[in-house]
C-alpha cells in the first residue's frame, strides 16, 4: 500500500503575511483588554473565560467539567482546580446530574451572573470596535 505525502502548503504572499500579523496583533490587543478589564472587576482572565463558557454553552445553563476543559483547551484536572477555586469565590456551583450520578454540572451563581453581566458587554463592545479592523484581514 502506497502512502502519499500531503501536498506542502503553498508559499504565502507579503500581503498574506501582513494580514496574519495584523490579525494576531488585533487578537492580542483584545486579549490584553480582556485581561485588564477582568482584573479590574476582581477576577482573573481564566475565571472570566470559564463563566463565559458556562453562560454561552449551547442550549443549557450549565456545562460539565469535561466540556469546559475542551472549551478552554485545558486538561480535565486543571479544570477541576479552576472550578474549585471559582466555587470558593462563590461564582460557580457544582451539582450532580439527576440522570447520571457520575456527571457533575457546573453552573453560575447569582454572584457569577452579576459579574458576567458587567464584563460581557464591555468585551462585546471591544469586539465590535475591532470588527472593522479584523474583517479586511480575513479577506
Amino acid at each position: 500500500m502506497s502512502m502519499k505525502k500531503p501536498a506542502a502548503p503553498a508559499a504565502i504572499t507579503r500581503k498574506q503575511f501582513e494580514q496574519l500579523a495584523t490579525f494576531r496583533y488585533q487578537l492580542r490587543q483584545f486579549l490584553r483588554f480582556s485581561e485588564q478589564v477582568s482584573r479590574e472587576h476582581g477576577i482573573t482572565p481564566i475565571q472570566y473565560q470559564l463563566m463565559l463558557q458556562i453562560r454561552g454553552f449551547p442550549e443549557r445553563d450549565w456545562a460539565t467539567v469535561g466540556e469546559l476543559a475542551e472549551r478552554l483547551q485545558t486538561r480535565h484536572n486543571a479544570m477541576v482546580s479552576l472550578v474549585t477555586r471559582c466555587e470558593a469565590l462563590g461564582i460557580v456551583e457544582r451539582t450532580r446530574s439527576e440522570t447520571d450520578g457520575r456527571a457533575v454540572h457546573v453552573m453560575l451563581t447569582k454572584k457569577g451572573l452579576q459579574i458576567l453581566d458587567r464584563l460581557a458587554p464591555l468585551h462585546h463592545a471591544e469586539l465590535q470596535a475591532l470588527r472593522d479592523v479584523l474583517a479586511p484581514a480575513s479577506r
